[in-house]
């Protein structure tokens, strides 16, 4: 057998052979990809069986750099290899065939003068390196060039900012001039705002729990997990650590952690947490955008797996989750191909920032996505723990490098493409952030993203609306659109409310009067906004996560003005820094702020 005559041991070939049965995969696969043997090493042997050179590292400036080269971050086979003097072939063999690939070169003496062996990892690095430049351009225009029309690049079109002038000037003198204009104005705002939050009042009803899916029987497919970071070293080893919980086989995992190629700090702290072979850092050149979005679709053209999952650096997944969503994609019609994993803020009680942060994803992640996947309407994706079909991702054109909420994006663009989304409820743990700065920070490009979003999505409301169906065309509206009218409106109606109070005493209308209605809307509004996102939150949280927020859910109000702040600020940043990515630091979590319990 080769890989006796190679030095591998008997009791590690049977360990191999134990796993690749049940993977569905090679004893070589099993050996490389569980580390029992060094890659280095194991073709350096194969070379010496061969009696062919070994290249440990292969220099990129040798190599085509063609598009078809990208199969070879796929499934590494060979390279051709362009000396000044001959052109050498660069192989990764296969214990399998090596027999015959000897017998080969015995018959033709030539042509081992004209190959060398290679490992998969160096001819990756060497592809990746070689095909940069075009992989970047591809990354940064692909959607742009070929669906134009979903890219946020130009942020108001020159037909958008001439209806959005004639709307301002129109309103802005009939408000003037007008003394009933102004009444009726506050009323549509008013009812948006009660649309708005009535979709979410939607999500009490109906069943809570996700079903449960058996994974299917046979073997499991290859699974790509994505992580875009840029200066992220303090949260690096708690990365590879939690990753390296995942439960699915080494050998069909495909861990890209991705990377700017000028954030040296980032990557050398990734290396020095000494990731298994299943992992995999890919560097990206510096270029603008610089966007998680853009780093994504740079390390798209290399992934490797039927199924993908997006990360971000600080994330927890929960270890079964990766087998959660392949048992829900298996059950699912083949429409849906993206699967929404719930985020929980395992810091809720840290401060009254984060306490307000852990009742709005506990609202969002476990009451409103799933109402919305149960009714299959659009759904605004979070910013981790996606997991979607690769083809399918491929064939949309990937993530819209422009847009920086890429995945509230992406998510309406697959629906408009007659896809659609569903969820699971294995967890993602993650810390949400403590101080005012970091927070504002982060809602701030959030709303700058959301309002690219929605931008984009009315370039052509006609057909948004045939393409989405009257619903769906209203869920959107009420979703991002009536979330980014409230979050202005927010301030404006609490400062009605508060003036109407202070002179209340002083013959204030009455509630039969037309002020009066509009005062006791606003009210109601106020109230019942409150009172949603505390019930939404709450009712699914578990007792030790309400124990640990207490009384801080009484700063809501000041939370929902900060929101607000956050929604006027980046109306203000998007005409100036449309595509500038406020990066959020992150630090290792501590362990006793994770619940018990998902």
């Amino acid at each position: 057998m080769v890989l006796l005559r190679l030095g591998i041991g008997k009791p590690t070939i049977a360990r191999a052979a134990q796993f690749a049965r049940r993977n569905g995969t090679t004893i070589e696969q099993e050996l490389l990809a569980n580390g029992m043997v060094d890659a280095d090493s194991y073709y350096a042997a194969l070379a010496r069986a061969l009696r062919v050179p070994f290249l440990q590292t292969i220099d990129a400036s040798l190599v085509s750099a063609v598009k078809s080269l990208d199969t070879q971050l796929i499934t590494p086979q060979m390279v051709r290899l362009h000396h000044i003097s001959k052109s050498l072939l660069a192989i990764v063999p296969e214990a399998a065939k090596l027999a015959a690939l000897a017998e080969t070169l015995a018959q033709k003496p030539g042509l081992a003068e004209r190959m060398v062996v290679t490992t998969p990892s160096a001819m990756r690095a060497a592809v990746w390196t070689a095909g940069a430049e075009r992989r970047l351009g591809d990354s940064v225009t692909g959607l742009f060039e070929n669906e134009r029309r979903f890219s946020a690049r130009i942020v108001v079109t020159g037909k958008q900012g001439f209806v959005a002038g004639i709307c301002l000037c129109a309103l802005s003198f009939l408000a003037v001039t007008a003394s009933t204009l102004s009444a009726w104005l506050h009323l549509a705002i008013s009812l948006c705002y009660f649309g708005a939050m009535l979709i979410r009042g939607l999500a009490l009803l109906g069943p809570r729990r996700q079903p449960e899916y058996l994974i299917p029987s046979g073997h499991l497919p290859v699974y790509t997990v994505m992580v875009a970071l840029y200066r992220e070293t303090e949260v690096a080893a708690q990365l590879i650590g939690a990753l390296g919980r995942l439960n699915w086989p080494a050998s069909r995992l495909d861990i890209k952690l991705v990377c700017e190629a000028d954030d040296h700090a980032t990557i050398a702290a990734l290396k020095a947490a000494r990731p298994g072979p299943q992992f995999e850092i890919v560097e990206v050149p510096a270029a603008v955008p610089r966007t998680k979005p853009k780093a994504l679709n740079y390390a798209l053209s290399g992934a490797r797996g039927e199924f993908i999952v997006v990360y971000d650096a600080e994330d927890r997944p929960h270890p079964d989750q990766l087998r959660a969503a392949y048992a829900a994609f298996a059950a699912s019609p083949p429409e849906v191909i993206c699967l929404q994993a719930p985020l929980v803020i395992s810091n809720g009680g840290n401060s009254w920032i984060t306490s307000n942060f852990a009742l709005e994803y506990a609202a969002l992640f476990r009451m409103l996505l799933p109402m919305l996947a149960r009714f299959r309407l659009p759904l605004p994706l979070g910013g981790t723990s996606n997991h979607l079909r690769v083809a399918a991702l491929r064939a949309c054109g990937g993530w819209d490098p422009y847009n920086v909420t890429e995945d509230a994006d992406l998510g309406m663009r697959l629906y408009r493409l007659g896809y659609r989304c569903g969820v699971i409820d294995s967890p993602t743990f993650e810390d949400a952030p403590a101080t005012f700065r970091i927070w504002m920070n982060q809602r701030t490009r959030w709303f700058k993203g959301w309002l690219q979003t929605w931008l984009v999505m009315m370039r052509e409301p006609m057909r948004l609306l045939r393409e989405m169906g009257p619903g769906a065309f209203l869920t959107f509206q009420l979703l991002v659109g009536g979330m980014l009218l409230s979050s202005f409106a927010h301030p404006w109606i609490f400062m009605l409310l508060a003036t109407a109070v202070t002179y209340a005493a002083f013959g204030f209308p009455t509630v039969g009067s037309g002020e009066g209605a509009l005062f006791v809307l606003d009210a109601a509004n106020m109230l019942t906004s409150y009172g949603l996102f505390l019930l939404l939150g709450r009712v699914v949280m578990l007792r030790e996560e309400r124990r640990k927020i207490g009384w801080k859910w009484t700063s809501v109000p000041l939370y929902w003005l900060m929101i607000s702040m956050a929604a006027w600020r980046a109306l203000f940043e998007l005409p100036f820094k449309p595509f500038f990515w406020n990066k959020t630091p992150h630090k290792p979590a501590d362990g006793s702020s994770k619940p018990r319990a998902a």
